[in-house]
């Protein structure tokens, strides 16, 4: 009998690019443990309403929720807790800088690929109001070229 292969799922923050204008994207390690690590292979998490802070010279994510399953028993205080994150010295120093300009660092996907679990992460401005207007007009005007060609 031979093992399926379970296609990894990644997690992504779908108002994240809504929300913000990316510039830049790191992908950065999670520190996580075992029953965060075997639920985020199935596919629990959320990274809505997430952001990244720095505190100490060290990057750490907040909000972001891993949920158990019936198997996997995750408390409900450590689903949202704080995780650090494991970055490069040279790129947390990049970060403070951009942190310091005034902009913010959100999370955008978790990556489980590979062996290792990873967040990409990025440097953002967030659009006001009329920006997200103007993204709405623009997705509606290349929704309705594609439905009129096809």
């Amino acid at each position: 009998m031979a093992k399926t292969k379970v296609k990894p799922k990644s997690i992504t923050n779908r108002r994240a690019r809504f929300d913000y204008a990316i510039d830049d994207t790191y992908i950065v390690g999670l520190e996580l443990t075992g029953a965060e690590t075997k639920a985020l292979r199935l596919g629990h998490g959320n990274l809505t309403g997430s952001y990244v802070t720095i505190k100490d010279n060290q990057l750490q994510l907040l909000n972001a929720t891993i949920n158990g399953t019936a198997a996997i028993q995750i408390s409900e205080t450590d689903q949202t807790r704080t995780r650090r994150l494991l970055a490069k010295r040279r790129e947390i120093n990049q970060l403070i800088e951009t942190k310091q300009h005034g902009k913010t660092i959100i999370p955008l996907e978790i990556l489980n690929r590979g062996r290792y679990i990873k967040l990409k992460i990025a440097v953002a401005t967030g659009k006001k109001h009329y920006d997200k207007r103007e993204t709405i007009k623009k997705r509606d005007v290349e929704r309705r070229i594609r439905t009129n060609t096809a």
